[in-house]
């Protein structure tokens, strides 16, 4: 089971869309909206995190109006504080990627990180089916 967290519901369904065209099965995702803060995304991490069929977080946000390196502080904090044992893939596009890119370069955390959605939804499904 992967799930998705986007920033708009169109990119949501287009996510699933390519879990599933890889071979996995989207059990959710969760639109965090185009105001986001960081304290909304660690609250996101918290839900998924509590559901034992989860086996892996998948993040594809589109920054138009969603700044990615919020979107990348919120996912330090809440992998800090959620002590995330999850395999994480993120994918940020858009407003402020690179600064968002090099934040969770530097984090020391465990987050595989993808510029293509093609790329990150294989891995995602990879690290449900092995």
């Amino acid at each position: 089971v992967v799930v998705s967290t986007q920033s708009t519901g169109g990119l949501a369904m287009a996510t699933m869309d390519i879990i599933q065209l890889h071979g996995g099965s989207p059990a959710n995702f969760l639109d965090v909206g185009g105001k986001v803060q960081e304290a909304q995304v660690e609250r996101a991490f918290n839900i998924l995190t509590k559901d034992p069929a989860v086996k892996a977080i998948f993040v594809n946000i589109f920054g138009g109006i969603v700044d990615c390196k919020v979107i990348a502080s919120g996912i330090i904090n809440a992998c800090t504080k959620t002590k995330l044992e999850l395999p994480l893939i993120v994918r940020l596009k858009g407003a402020n990627m690179d600064a968002a890119r090099k934040l969770l370069a530097s984090s020391g955390l465990d987050i595989k990180a993808f510029d293509q959605l093609n790329d990150a939804a294989k891995a995602a499904v990879q690290h449900v089916t092995n």
